[in-house]
């Protein structure tokens, strides 16, 4: 049997590497697909709201902003408690995102569809989606789930990584 006809190893490569580049660059597009689209309520001179909707976008979140400003009546109107309020408010699939909420405890919470009005992140924890500090530690913080008149614990973090 001849060798002829078979590709070398370097011809079968440079032959699949369109084919890997292209389905690379699609694999982020189906993912933006499948993840339903965020509205994002925030005031136009909040710096770190804009790094939070980078860090969403990032993960795949297709994101409209809405810029006003005073967004506390959109808070009380979505059922926000006072203590869980923070810079911007986000709504996607039904739910309430309060804060700087990582894009992996959302993802989280589309995939297990638990009956409650959202998640918070209450304040402005270091190290926070949105809220990184070059040179600085992050902070540990909570990702809160709630509903009327209920508050759990979601998850707890530290900067990104979940702990």
């Amino acid at each position: 049997m001849t060798n002829a006809f078979l590709p070398s190893r370097r011809a079968l490569m440079l032959g699949l590497a369109p084919t890997t580049a292209g389905l690379m660059l699609w694999l982020p597009a189906v993912a933006a697909e499948a993840l339903p689209k965020m509205t994002v309520t925030r005031d136009p001179n909040c710096g770190c709201c804009g790094n939070w909707v980078a860090h969403v976008r990032t993960a795949g979140f297709p994101v409209e902003v809405i810029e006003v400003a005073d967004v506390a009546p959109l808070k009380t109107r979505l059922g926000v408690p006072d203590a869980l309020a923070s810079c911007h408010t986000a709504e996607i699939g039904g739910y309430v995102v309060e804060g700087h909420v990582p894009a992996e405890a959302i993802k989280r919470l589309l995939a297990e569809r638990p009956k409650a009005t959202g998640l918070a992140v209450a304040g402005m924890p270091v190290g926070s989606p949105g809220m990184e500090v070059r040179g600085q530690a992050p902070d540990s913080y909570e990702v809160v789930i709630f509903s009327a008149g209920r508050q759990n614990i979601f998850a707890r973090y530290r900067g990104l990584d979940q702990i």
